[in-house]
């Protein structure tokens, strides 16, 4: 049954409907007018037939029906099912069509026609909101985005781009100049190559020599690590030339040198004030840029601060600002820092040599262990990972002035960030955190040839609170030794007026307690760090003797299934046995076989497989034609080569002449004798074939290597139970001892 007649694309008299898509066209017929037909001249109706109803004829001309099938394309049924789904999707979000003036003409209706799929491409005008809200009412909403498209609200579904900040030579250059020096500098092929440390003096003095050869423009080429942040690069030559940045190509950024530069001079130079455009870190500390800046214009930045300071907005937010004074109060800033604001501290400007500095006392609370555990360490290196860095450090040694500032920072916060500087030569991190390390008493978090992270500790007190400690300390101290002066005051008068002994006693006194620990409690505590080094050996032998002893074990388990390997091997040859009719050979005989065999160039090479099927094979090839043959061996012991030579004369049937050393090798010479016959089968049945050879040699080398193994691990058992003995005695007798001592 054919689905109803959709009303999205049927034809309607009032209006007429728009002009179908090419798609569902025929082939182009240019449309004429038709005028309605006269009853009078219109021909009667044909008859009837009983047949059936036989189809008209189809306009060419005229669009065929949707549900009609595709000729060389989809069927009826596929047809169907799209414009099902289409049916579908209109439903879900339905329109209602915009309403027309009246009952106008063709033209008015024409333009006021739906659009086929009612897609919403124009919003609504006002007037209809409160039909448009009647019919929302009243049907559900069938996917998510339908509700924003309907209450015309927008969906954004990707991060917006942040706003271009203008750089100073677009806001302070007019646009046609900006235009004339950025054609200028694409134009230029010679520039100057910036170092690894940075814009140092060299590149300042090789662009001021471009200027005063009466360029307008230098070009700087910008390298790792300050590639990483270009916006920080065209500040610092800002800052360093004087000159404006008007354009950057790849690595490589244009410095003008202004309208107004003095040539004549190297001294005198016409800065701009830059310091709005800044961030706060170098507007705030001008003193740490150095001779970068001129000195009248840091006189007239003191003079006019006062005036300006309440007429300057605040820049940003809270926490930059205290990060920005925090940061001026532990020393001068970098500026040649690659990364963007905060600029962090110079530590090779801090002193190197800080006047009475000691490492801080620490104090762990009580019930906490001062240790850290590997979850409260991934922790704080997470913690670390978005702080900025406080420090940059380029020299390995004399560090006492970094230390002060680092634990000045720790009051404050849990990390110190150590940046090391890039392009210094002879820069250690591993001594640079050694060095900081013993100095502040920290914990090294992280360390590399990037950065170095140091923790506090849990132990770490302020420096306050470590000298309220150390006071109230040293007054405990002071009053138990006030307490001990007059007991013993208050015990000699007593025996003036009483008479009493004049042995003192000194139980429950102070001096008992400082007695104790001098004697006993130093002693207790070397003998329990040594009793606590046996303990820790003791379970180290322990655990390596009972791993060693599961390796033999293993090594056990694996020689005995290579011994049942090679018994199933051994098992499937059998040896021929000795004929008791042997040929005879006089010595003279057996002297030319000698000299023949050592002189043939010919040889049966005797590999690794040892004796098998095919070399019994080609020792009979080889007598076909000759009466001896030469046999080479690899094998170095006599008995193997001797056995080799018994068999090769048992399984031949031949005569052995000698057994000859050569210089890598050994040589066996055998004669086929007076009286011998070819076999009629050369490869003889009772001997292993080259395969299983191959096998037997590799089992019986692996098993070799594992009885050698099996030994050393005998070896180092017996050792380490030997080792084990003596620390049980050991801890015996310390044991012993201090029971001794306590009786005493």
């Amino acid at each position: 049954m054919a689905p109803p007649p959709l009303h999205l694309f049927s034809p309607s008299p009032r209006p007429p409907p728009p002009t179908p898509p090419p798609w569902l066209h025929g082939p182009h017929v240019p449309s004429t007018s038709v005028s309605p037909p006269d009853p009078a001249t219109e021909a009667p109706p044909a008859p009837k037939q009983h047949r059936g109803p036989k189809p008209a004829p189809r306009n060419p001309g005229s669009a065929k029906p949707l549900t009609a099938g595709v000729p060389g394309g989809r069927t009826r049924r596929a047809v169907l099912g799209i414009i099902r789904k289409v049916r579908s999707l209109e439903l879900s979000d339905p329109r209602t069509p915009s309403p027309n003036g009246g009952g106008g003409g063709g033209s008015s209706s024409t333009a006021t026609a739906r659009v086929p799929f009612h897609l919403p491409i124009h919003p609504p005008p006002p007037e209809r909101e409160e039909e448009e809200e009647e019919e929302k009412k009243g049907r559900p909403r069938a996917v998510p985005w339908a509700a924003a498209r309907d209450e015309e609200t927008k969906v954004v579904l990707r991060r917006e781009k942040k706003t271009r900040v203008p750089t100073r030579a677009e806001t302070e250059l007019e646009a046609g100049e900006l235009e004339r020096l950025r054609r200028a500098a694409r134009g230029k092929e010679r520039w100057a190559r910036a170092k690894k440390a940075g814009i140092t003096d060299e590149v300042v003095e090789e662009v001021r020599g471009q200027w005063a050869k009466g360029q307008e423009l230098a070009g700087v080429r910008i390298v790792e690590p300050l590639r990483r942040c270009m916006d920080r690069a065209r500040e610092i030559l800002e800052i360093k030339t004087g000159g404006l940045v008007v354009w950057t190509r790849g690595d490589i950024q244009f410095v003008y040198r202004g309208s107004s530069y003095l040539e004549n001079t190297k001294r005198h130079r016409d800065f701009v004030n830059y310091n709005e455009e800044l961030s706060p870190v170098t507007s705030n500390n001008p003193t740490s840029q150095g001779k970068y800046w001129s000195k009248d214009e840091t006189l007239t930045n003191d003079n006019d601060e006062a005036d300006d300071k309440d007429d300057k907005p605040i820049k940003g937010t809270l926490y930059e600002r205290e990060v920005n004074r925090l940061l001026d109060s532990l020393g001068p800033r970098f500026i040649d820092w690659w990364w963007n604001t905060p600029l962090p501290v110079d530590a090779d400007l801090l002193p190197e040599v800080f006047p009475d500095f000691k490492t801080p006392f620490r104090q762990c609370p009580p019930g906490v262990r001062p240790t850290l555990a590997d979850e409260e360490l991934t922790y704080l290196r997470k913690l670390a990972r978005p702080l900025p860095t406080h420090f940059v450090l380029g020299r390995n040694t004399k560090l006492q002035g970094l230390a002060a500032a680092i634990l000045k920072l720790w009051e404050k916060s849990l990390i110190a960030k150590v940046a090391v500087k890039v392009g210094i030569q002879n820069t250690n991190h591993e001594q640079m955190a050694r060095n900081l390390k013993r100095l502040t008493g920290g914990t090294v978090i992280l360390r590399n040839k990037d950065y170095i992270i140091i923790y506090r500790g849990k132990d770490f007190l302020p420096g306050g609170v470590a000298e309220s400690v150390i006071e109230r300390e040293s007054q405990v101290h002071d009053q138990q030794v006030k307490e001990e002066e007059a007991r013993l005051k208050m015990a000699d008068s007593l025996q003036m007026i009483v008479g009493l002994s004049s042995e003192r006693s000194y139980v429950g006194t102070f001096r008992e307690y400082q007695d104790f620990h001098d004697s006993h409690a130093r002693r207790i505590t070397e003998n329990n760090n040594f009793r606590i080094q046996l303990e820790a050996k003791k379970h180290r032998l322990e655990k390596e003797l009972k791993d060693q002893e599961w390796r033999l074990s293993v090594l056990t388990k694996k020689i005995e299934r290579s011994n049942q390997v090679l018994a199933k091997l051994h098992s499937s040859w059998s040896p021929s046995k000795r004929d008791g009719d042997r040929e005879l050979l006089t010595e003279e005989e057996r002297r030319i076989f000698r000299k023949i065999g050592l002189k043939m160039d010919e040889h049966v090479l005797l590999g690794r497989r040892g004796v098998f099927e095919g070399v019994i094979e080609e020792i009979h090839q080889h007598w076909k034609h000759k009466e001896v043959v030469k046999v080479i061996t690899k094998q170095n012991q006599a008995s193997q080569i001797t056995y080799t030579s018994m068999m090769l004369e048992v399984e031949t049937g031949g005569t052995l002449i000698a057994i000859e050393r050569l210089t890598t090798s050994n040589a066996i010479i055998l004669y086929r004798g007076k009286n011998y016959r070819r076999p009629t089968k050369s490869a003889p049945s009772n001997l292993l074939t080259k395969r299983e050879a191959l096998q037997r040699s590799i089992e019986v080398q692996r098993r070799g290597s594992m009885k050698y193994f099996a030994r050393e691990r005998k070896k180092s058992i017996d050792e380490l139970k030997r080792e084990l003995r003596n620390v049980t005695w050991e801890i015996r007798k310390l044991n012993h001892d201090t029971e001794q001592s306590w009786t005493a």
